[in-house]
């Protein structure tokens, strides 16, 4: 078994691993810190979830307002589904959701419904998977360890990132043609738009190739950081490069003032219990149905 993260954390905020219809660059630590916003004990998981609800709102070319939420899409990408969504974050009528996301979504050759909030998810889900959608399941793994003090990966740009992205895309998608390749990739720009902060840092070899990477999005106004997409080259596994990546983040996330640091994983994947053994706690849960 792998000792560490070899695929995205696949969460409403990166592209889905299946086949959909679709230099070093200098960093130094954000100076000086900012004093981190704690949340208040049993507030992290509104906090988390208003944040991920923002991001895909941030992050969209266009919404369009829905009951219980609104649709995320953007033209450019349509190929990815982070890009173009459904997100739920509140009470909705369950039995009209499966025709709300025709419309919005119809365009498309996928469809795809985050749901942030549990009741509803709950309500929502036997109209959905009635309706052809699959249901997954996410953790929200908030961070409760001591913020490391190393800070030995790098910030790397998009650039850098394309052809160690392409061919672990190539490998998580092995149906798909460049085309869909290419967005799934290209894609990761419009994030930028997500947040306040939004930085990729990677962890490279002696020789210069990146072995390791993530993202990091922060909104130091709410105090509130997420770490996504921690992905390992299978070649560079065990030398402690996801390691490298997750302890920078964490503290570039610290020190932009985030004392609400989480992350989300696969409730059925191994990499949960790597995220645990350092220093993240499943406080709550995100659901995502897809149908092609």
């Amino acid at each position: 078994m792998p000792t560490e993260p070899t695929h995205p954390m696949t969460s409403p905020t990166a592209p889905t691993p299946h086949p959909p219809r679709i230099p070093n660059t200098p960093s130094t630590a954000l100076t000086p810190p900012t004093p981190a916003i704690a949340a208040e004990p049993g507030t992290e998981l509104p906090r988390i979830k208003a944040f991920l609800t923002a991001f895909a709102r941030r992050q969209a070319a266009r919404t369009v307002g829905l009951p219980g939420g609104f649709a995320a899409l953007d033209d450019a990408f349509s190929l990815s589904y982070s890009a173009n969504q459904i997100v739920i974050d509140r009470a909705v009528e369950p039995a009209a959701l499966p025709a709300r996301a025709e419309e919005a979504l119809g365009h498309l050759g996928h469809r795809m419904i985050s749901i942030f909030d549990e009741a509803a998810a709950a309500a929502c889900a036997p109209w959905l998977v009635r309706a052809g959608y699959t249901h997954s399941t996410y953790l929200i793994m908030l961070h409760t360890g001591p913020v490391p003090d190393a800070t030995t990966a790098h910030e790397v740009d998009l650039d850098a990132l394309r052809t160690p992205l392409s061919l672990r895309w190539r490998g998580f998608l092995p149906e798909a043609d460049e085309e869909t390749i290419r967005a799934v990739v290209g894609q990761r720009e419009a994030r930028r738009r997500g947040a306040d902060l939004v930085r990729f840092i990677g962890s490279r070899t002696g020789g210069g190739e990146i072995a390791s990477w993530a993202d990091l999005y922060a909104d130091p106004a709410t105090g509130t950081a997420q770490i996504e997409d921690l992905v390992t080259a299978v070649a560079q596994l065990g030398r402690g490069h996801a390691g490298a990546v997750l302890d920078t983040a964490l503290r570039w996330a610290a020190d932009a003032g985030c004392g609400t640091r989480f992350l989300i994983a696969d409730a059925q994947d191994w990499p949960r219990y790597w995220y645990a053994r350092r220093g993240f706690t499943s406080i709550g849960h995100t659901h995502v149905f897809e149908r092609l």
